[in-house]
């Protein structure tokens, strides 16, 4: 069970930045792509790299003509070796969700390095491959996670970024999309239409409670008093699925399959965490997440309608950042979100600030973002979905949610 009874007080942080506007993005034709002519090999004209660009270092100044870009073929674990050193990695960059995409979701991967003449990797690029007749053709980095893009050099972040555009051109997709936390100097569009929300986490758990509000404070308590208790470990998936395939269909949205988290906690389990809050044995709320640089990210998330009188979401969260906290973790990301909205604010209210995300955005068949229930196009599609029972939902859900970026 979780003690909410502690501690010392400090005042909540204020800090907080501008809330990012996103707007339509300009169409371009591959003939106009600002990274250079569009074709198989990148231009030979380069500019130099600003101060922010460089992340591996480099032992001399490259080319985009000296660099080869090809595909990865099993060399999973120089892949992971090199996200790992790269400062401006995600656990998103790893090439153990190349696997995971493929197998569970029988999804196009396309996972592209880059090499100099010598033959070392220069930079590194997940991209998938999402098309169906109805939503539409696109190649997203990644679908499905918050962060993805490419890694490396300038040069070679550049020469990636260039065969995407050409793959995208090429295939005749609608829109390709890198979505990264950072600017870069990609040439491509940026859409801030998502943002994330991130709360600094103190040494410890009692320092952070003391911090919120009074009114906070009482809401995390309430499940407490109220009896109700928080799980962790690999053994609570199962439970999460419930909980977030039954929360997902309330939500109008197609669940992911049950098989994806079952290959995340195989692939991934030094980094994922699960954590299911129960009423006696039923379980409530749950969550899903991953550390990865000292930062905790609640990827999925999720609780039952009647649960909300007992605020079994905020203890959710609260032992989350225990458990955070315990292990060192020094960021707490809330996950992305549309500003704004509902979940924007649930968020804040920790005193977290907002971060855009900046996705880069390339669009040769004028598609401005990806498929979303704000569309009026699509917004049939949450009304109908949230009014099917439960089984047929966890049945349709996994089988149609392979076409969404």
């Amino acid at each position: 069970m979780v003690d909410a009874r502690a501690s010392l007080r400090r005042s909540p942080a204020d800090g907080t930045t501008a809330r990012p506007v996103a707007g339509r993005l300009p169409v371009h034709r591959c003939s106009r792509y600002r990274g250079g002519p569009v074709s198989r090999w990148a231009s030979s004209e380069t500019r130099a790299p600003g101060p922010k660009c460089g992340r591996v270092s480099e032992s001399k100044a490259e080319d985009l003509r000296d660099l080869t870009v090809q595909p990865l073929d099993g060399a999973s674990r120089s892949w992971d070796e090199f996200v790992a050193r790269d400062a401006g990695s995600s656990f998103c960059h790893l090439a153990g969700w190349r696997d995971i995409l493929t197998e569970v979701l029988g999804a196009e991967c396309l996972y592209r390095m880059a090499t100099d003449g010598s033959g070392e990797w220069r930079g590194v690029l997940p991209l998938v491959r999402v098309k169906s007749w109805i939503f539409g053709h696109y190649l997203v980095s990644l679908p499905f996670l918050n962060y993805g893009g490419p890694l490396g050099s300038p040069a070679a972040r550049r020469r990636l970024v260039d065969d995407a555009v050409s793959q995208a051109c090429h295939s005749q997709a609608d829109l390709l999309e890198l979505r990264s936390r950072e600017d870069g100097d990609l040439n491509l569009s940026i859409s801030s239409r998502k943002i994330t929300v991130v709360l600094p986490l103190p040494p410890s758990p009692e320092e952070l409670f003391q911090s919120f509000p009074s009114k906070l404070r009482s809401q995390i308590r309430r499940p407490v008093k109220e009896g109700l208790t928080v799980r962790f470990g690999l053994d609570q998936r199962e439970p999460f699925y419930e909980v977030f395939a039954r929360t997902m269909r309330d939500l109008g949205t197609p669940v992911l399959p049950r098989a994806l988290f079952e290959r995340v906690a195989v692939m991934f389990p030094d980094l994922v965490t699960f954590g299911v809050v129960y009423r006696g044995d039923q379980p409530l709320a749950g969550g899903c997440g991953f550390v990865w640089r000292g930062e905790f990210e609640m990827t999925w998330a999720g609780a039952v309608r009647e649960s909300r009188t007992l605020a079994a979401n905020m203890l959710l969260y609260w032992a989350f950042m225990e458990q955070m906290i315990a292990r060192g973790v020094r960021v707490f990301n809330f996950g992305r979100c549309t500003p704004g909205g509902g979940t924007h604010h649930f968020k804040r209210q920790w005193g977290a600030a907002d971060v855009p995300l900046r996705w880069h955005q390339y669009a040769p068949g004028g598609v401005a973002a990806t498929p979303s229930p704000h569309d009026p196009a699509f917004s049939w599609g949450p009304r109908l979905w949230r009014r099917l029972p439960l089984p047929i939902a966890n049945r349709l859900g996994p089988r149609l949610v392979r076409f969404l970026p």
